[in-house]
């Protein structure tokens, strides 16, 4: 199985119009080009994805659609609290219990949640991995989800994909 932990792009602050909490956060407009210009790249890669997940926030959601839309799948797109904060390895086994035939799966979500979770499937001990804003994580696993279990195939930064937009 192949898992893309895909982190949202670049969201508007706290505080800031239309952002009265962390649910409610929405990519900014150059966030909303990054991540065009990642999903473009994706596509042109020749990423092939059985289904997206993301998390309810509303950041998490727009990155996911942009990518959704890109990729022709839109129909594959799933909200899930399970990739909500706090997002964790039993968490992402109860999700991915559900995807028996999926082999290759999107997931969008957050920091911290992300590079903690990328860190346990790659090293038996955790690995330390930081997953920046947009950045792309793919790793291969089998569905027992287990520490050190998996591989990491990339670990993309946001630049790469988006050529700097």
């Amino acid at each position: 199985m192949e898992l893309y932990f895909l982190r949202h792009g670049k969201a508007v602050e706290l505080g800031e119009p239309g952002a009265i909490d962390d649910f409610s956060r929405a990519l900014t407009d150059k966030g909303i080009k990054e991540m065009e210009a990642e999903s473009d790249a994706l596509a042109a890669l020749g990423v092939k994805l059985d289904a997206i997940f993301t998390s309810p926030l509303e950041r998490a959601k727009q990155t996911a659609e942009i990518v959704a839309r890109r990729l022709g799948m839109k129909k594959r797109l799933t909200e899930t609290e399970l990739l909500g904060p706090g997002c964790n390895l039993e968490r992402l086994r109860k999700l991915l219990a559900t995807q028996a035939d999926g082999k290759s799966i999107m997931l969008v979500g957050h920091e911290p949640d992300f590079s903690r979770l990328v860190g346990n499937l790659i090293g038996r001990n955790g690995a330390c991995v930081e997953m920046k804003k947009g950045g792309l994580a793919v790793i291969e696993t089998d569905a027992a989800l287990r520490a050190g279990g998996g591989m990491l195939t990339w670990l993309v930064p946001p630049k790469l994909l988006t050529r700097g937009e």
